[in-house]
């Protein structure tokens, strides 16, 4: 007898991940009662992701769970939040016990490091769809936002660019790798660590913040649009990895991808040119790279200069939904 919405929540959601003692009522109920911190702001985010839209239908199911949870993550980070609780829809074509095994110990693997309860959610049939929302908290007045940019702030990334989108190439075989390459890469793609620390660093650090999630110029634009200021950025100071930097050498056509690429789930963040020598420090205290790749401008557009000074044509602009040219 197949199992029923219910056998699967019981099964494989409801203790997947660690109890929290402010949750009073968790899975089982018509909906979750919390006791959020005393004098804490909440903060909320929530991400679909949709079967050959967000990821190959082939995905490892086990990747699926994480980075449905991870691109929720990176929002909370990107708001400087402490995450505390999450809830689920699940949309499944038909219940696949192996699928889901694999599915949950991916979710709940990601919520474990750091301390999120599965609180509640919902299981319906029909296309795979993967819905997460994650709340979290954090110090009033103290929220990353997108506005906050002022010309001659530093602009600032995290990690490095454009390895999710060779992985996603990689993946659909558009390019061809090696092995440690092609596992470097698509593991990038697929299971994306949120820089929670790193944003609840810079809380009195950054004057603006955002996740890259549809590219660079993508992003970086919708803090430049929050502003109303633009961006100036050079090209040699982008962060690549070593099998980026392999693949790149090897096709000139693939130049344009830290600036495009989607799927990184690093930070963005602007910051005045005094906190330089901060960011630096926050970098090794943390353990995580950051780059500053150029300055925020009172012109409202976002230009990219080459080594040479001269300023690049980029041939796209990042991730649009509805947009048939993707």
């Amino acid at each position: 007898m197949p199992l029923s919405e219910f056998d699967i929540i019981a099964r494989y959601f409801a203790q997947a991940t660690p109890g929290r003692e402010d949750v009073v009522l968790g899975i089982g109920d018509d909906a979750a009662l919390i006791d959020p911190p005393a004098g804490q702001q909440l903060v909320v985010a929530i991400d679909t992701l949709v079967a050959g839209v967000h990821f190959p239908l082939e995905t490892d199911p086990y990747d699926i769970g994480w980075k449905a949870l991870a691109v929720n993550l990176s929002d909370l980070a990107a708001m400087g939040a402490q995450p505390a609780w999450l809830t689920l829809a699940l949309t499944l074509e038909h219940n696949d016990d192996d699928w889901l095994a694999a599915f949950s110990r991916g979710l709940a693997d990601l919520a474990g490091e750091y301390g999120i309860q599965l609180v509640g959610g919902d299981t319906t049939r029909g296309p795979l769809t993967v819905t997460v929302q994650v709340a979290g908290y954090l110090p009033p007045g103290q929220a990353l936002t997108r506005k906050g940019a002022t010309p001659g702030d530093e602009i600032w990334v995290s990690g490095t660019l454009g390895d999710a989108a060779l992985g996603l190439r990689i993946a659909q075989g558009q390019l061809q790798a090696d092995d440690s390459v092609k596992a470097t890469l698509c593991r990038r793609l697929n299971r994306p660590e949120p820089r929670l620390a790193l944003g609840i660093a810079l809380r009195d650090v950054a004057s603006s913040c955002i996740d890259i999630s549809d590219g660079l110029l993508a992003d970086l634009g919708h803090l430049c649009a929050a502003a109303d200021c633009g961006a100036s950025l050079h090209c040699a100071d982008l962060p690549l990895s070593s099998a980026a930097r392999e693949l790149m050498s090897a096709d000139s056509g693939l130049g344009d991808l830290p600036l495009t690429g989607g799927d990184d789930y690093e930070l963005c963040f602007t910051a005045a040119a005094s906190r330089h020598g901060a960011i630096q420090s926050l970098a090794t205290q943390l353990d995580c790279p950051l780059s500053c790749i150029g300055l925020v401008e009172a012109e409202n557009d976002i230009h990219c200069h080459d080594p040479d000074g001269q300023i690049r044509n980029i041939s796209g602009h990042g991730y649009r939904h509805f947009n048939e040219s993707n």
